[in-house]
């Protein structure tokens, strides 16, 4: 599939649009005593250039477990879908994706792995659980089990970049669970297995639900015991009180410059634009059935 070449303008028009997006999701927190951080690129955008690293494509951000769980709620109570709209897989839907997006409606964007799902194809924030590891490394090891379970169910695909016995037998397994109320019945048994811990029981925290590689990493819980904050496009936004432990422990030296062929962005974007509400597009992929123009 033929991927949307981002020129440096097109980038950082992209990057602007997004940030009417970060503004109100946070104003909706504040209101409603939910606490997040900004983290990752967004993060270091925001310490080492002011905003946006200049190759970055997307903000992302994540919410301690117990936060998580409530933002769907109260965004429902709240009546808080309109022009952002809350996005996450269950019962009614099927995103492609294992955490909450908020998507941005009043442009187009479709990622390569989502062109065929049925959902409103905007721009996307990321909205990530900060989930609490066992101390006990049995209990540790069986929690990977029950995420890379969750995410093969929840997803519905076999994890990228996963070949050998894992991804054999993640073929397998879904071969074998077709049904879509039993993959539901076993994902949900997973979540509740893989989150079961409590953050005063435990001295680590985690990305569970950010891809194999960040389910691995650990962090002292201590690093998101308090809240700071950083200017990001000139818009404060929260961060853990220990970023820069934080930040250390998985970039190094995070304020210098990555070698130049990693500054690029990372998603890969199937379709994009910034002139169109996504519901034009939408719905002119239903009247065409898959295709994706």
């Amino acid at each position: 599939m033929e991927k949307v070449q981002l020129t440096p303008q097109l980038l950082r028009e992209l990057q602007l649009k997004q940030l009417d997006m970060i503004v109100y999701f946070r104003d909706f927190c504040e209101k409603n005593s939910l606490r997040f951080y900004l983290i990752g690129g967004g993060l270091i955008g925001a310490l080492r250039n002011g905003g946006f690293v200049p190759w970055d494509d997307d903000i992302d951000v994540i919410m301690p477990r117990e936060d998580y769980n409530r933002l769907p709620q109260i965004w429902r109570e709240k009546h808080a879908d309109g022009r952002f709209r809350l996005l996450k897989t269950d019962d009614e839907m099927f995103t492609g994706n294992i955490f909450i997006t908020i998507t941005d409606t009043n442009y187009t964007m479709v990622k390569t792995n989502q062109v065929d799902v049925d959902i409103p194809h905007g721009l996307v924030l990321d909205v990530f659980p900060l989930d609490v590891c066992p101390d006990n490394r049995f209990a540790r090891k069986m929690q990977f089990v029950w995420t890379m379970l969750y995410s093969l169910f929840l997803a519905q695909i076999v994890p990228e970049n996963h070949g050998g016995l894992m991804g054999f037998g993640s073929r397998v397994l879904l071969g074998i669970i077709r049904g879509k109320k039993l993959r539901n019945k076993i994902w949900r048994a997973c979540e509740k297995k893989m989150t079961q811990y409590k953050l005063s029981e435990n001295k680590c925290v985690t990305e569970l639900c950010a891809g194999p590689y960040w389910m691995k990493r650990e962090y002292p819980k201590h690093i998101y015991e308090g809240v700071d904050y950083v200017t990001f496009e000139g818009i404060r936004l929260p961060c853990m009180s220990g970023y820069d432990e934080y930040l250390r422990s998985v970039f190094g030296d995070y304020m210098q410059l990555p070698p130049e062929d990693k500054r690029k962005p990372h998603h890969d974007i199937a379709y994009l634009d910034l002139n169109t509400p996504c519901a034009e597009y939408d719905n002119r992929r239903k009247k065409n059935g898959s295709s994706n123009k």
